[in-house]
């Protein structure tokens, strides 16, 4: 079978880069980070508008999806740009307001996620809701079902400093009583997946330039062949998880999107700590770029199932087709 993607991805992902090149987006996460989310919300119109979240959200609600390829070829480029906001959570959202059994609900609140007009983050089970603040649309799966929450408590420290927790307030319009959550939660690891690969091949750019650049003993330290094999480690690693991650979007069969999350994850976790270790003491500076990536590498491993959990759910997987 063959994962390559063809001319419009291509073009659809090269629009995307270009975009995103142009937009500073450091400065964005740094802002983001402080809790100024005027640069974030600007850049989330410009993505939007590229038709990123429109392809979570079917035809009928004002969308232009589902399309699960192209959608992970769009959070790859956001991964790679470190962008920062609910963007998984928007795109969970909007996988479960879909296929609520009353529509009502979607009508109501999908078409503004995918025009870029609101933004969307859900939290399930009591945990805390990425970026809560800055949301317009806050989802919690609560002990009777699915709600419309009216407000968030104060921000909590996260991995990631761009990645800002809170509680949901308790209460609020109660949407459904039984929401298809497993159903969000494959288009979560989905976006996670995709957004964790477009990290790693940053993080990989990122140190080859830099070890290209960094000289020792009169030599490039990336003429050294420790420093060759750790690259080409990291490289194999994120190639890898790249044919798992269009694969599983594909089928988007719960274990397939599981294989995709662990393996792109920790090979972004992986080559988040080669990156650190080439760099030296300058990689640990939150002043330096490259932390925004290892932060974020860091953040997604477990964002939406930890490694165990997602082996877990290959496993069970496995044996139900057999």
């Amino acid at each position: 079978m063959r994962f390559l993607l063809d001319a419009e991805q291509r073009a659809f992902a090269d629009s995307l880069d270009a975009m995103l090149t142009a937009a500073d987006t450091p400065s964005v996460v740094r802002d983001w980070s402080r809790g100024d989310h005027d640069g974030g919300r600007a850049l989330w119109s410009r993505i939007a508008k590229a038709g990123v979240f429109a392809l979570a959200v079917p035809e009928a609600y004002e969308g232009m999806g589902p399309h699960p390829v192209e959608l992970a070829v769009g959070f790859v480029e956001l991964g790679r740009h470190a962008v920062p906001g609910p963007l998984v959570e928007t795109v969970a959202a909007a996988a479960l307001l879909a296929e609520l059994a009353d529509p009502l609900p979607a009508g109501r609140l999908l078409p503004s996620l995918a025009s870029g007009e609101a933004s969307a983050t859900l939290a399930l089970d009591g945990a805390y809701a990425l970026d809560g603040d800055a949301a317009t649309t806050r989802l919690a799966l609560a002990a009777d079902g699915l709600r419309l929450a009216p407000g968030h408590g104060p921000v909590r420290a996260s991995l990631d400093p761009a990645r800002r927790l809170t509680p949901l307030t308790p209460g609020g319009e109660l949407l459904a009583t039984a929401p298809p959550v497993a159903h969000a939660l494959v288009w979560a690891r989905l976006a996670t997946a995709a957004q964790a690969l477009g990290v790693g091949l940053a993080l990989l750019d990122r140190t080859v330039a830099y070890v290209g650049q960094r000289t020792q003993f009169g030599v490039p330290v990336g003429s050294f062949q420790a420093v060759k094999h750790r690259l080409a480690d990291a490289k194999i690693a994120l190639e890898f998880a790249r044919p798992l991650l269009f694969g599983a979007a594909l089928t988007m069969a719960p274990a397939d999107v599981a294989a995709a999350k662990v393996t792109a994850c920790e090979a972004a976790y992986a080559t988040a700590r080669t990156a650190l270790q080439l760099h030296g003491a300058i990689g640990y500076t939150a002043e330096y770029d490259l932390s925004l990536w290892l932060a974020k590498a860091r953040a997604l491993r477990t964002a939406w199932g930890t490694p165990a959990q997602c082996r877990a759910e290959v496993l069970s997987g496995g044996a139900r087709r057999w």
